[in-house]
């Protein structure tokens, strides 16, 4: 099998200051403003997301993800996870937040994949990008409605 590695990026604007946005980055908080959102934390010395927090999410009736916060740099809004669903992906997610005019936040997000085994590479390669955009669509009308509103929007079925 050959592997492949892919990265998608997304650039999000969202409606508050990083100091405000970058708390919500954070497994935690995340069930705050996310619909749909659930995980088990594993390991973090202060209850939330931190260096070398390990945390797991339900991955669709197969084995959990496991998360791993490899980078945490509260004082320059920067994170990056390692998240590895067994047999199928291993994910990088880096996430680095900087201000933007009107009290906004430029949220610039990258996501490097690679697959596990050949049917996971065809989805990366062929399918991925675009189901990559949505989530990141939605991602941003969420937490932008929990930043005007401390609310989470729920999706409609």
């Amino acid at each position: 099998m050959k592997t492949i590695q892919k990265t998608f990026t997304y650039k999000q604007i969202n409606d508050g200051a990083p100091k405000e946005v970058f708390p919500l980055l954070c497994p935690v908080r995340e069930k705050d403003w996310l619909d749909g959102w659930d995980y088990k934390m594993i390991y973090s010395k202060s209850g939330l997301v931190e260096k070398d927090c390990v945390f797991l999410t339900p991955h669709h009736g197969k084995a959990d993800t496991i998360w791993y916060v490899s980078q945490y740099d509260p004082k320059n809004f920067t994170v990056e996870f390692i998240r590895v669903t067994p047999n199928e992906s291993v994910v990088k997610i880096s996430i680095s937040l900087s201000p933007a005019d009107g009290n906004k936040t430029e949220a610039n997000i990258s996501y490097q994949y690679t697959g596990l085994n050949e049917e996971q590479n065809n989805f990366i390669e062929s399918e991925l990008e675009e189901q990559f955009i949505e989530n990141m669509k939605w991602w941003e009308k969420a937490i932008n409605h929990y930043l005007k509103t401390d609310e989470k929007l729920f999706k409609k079925e």
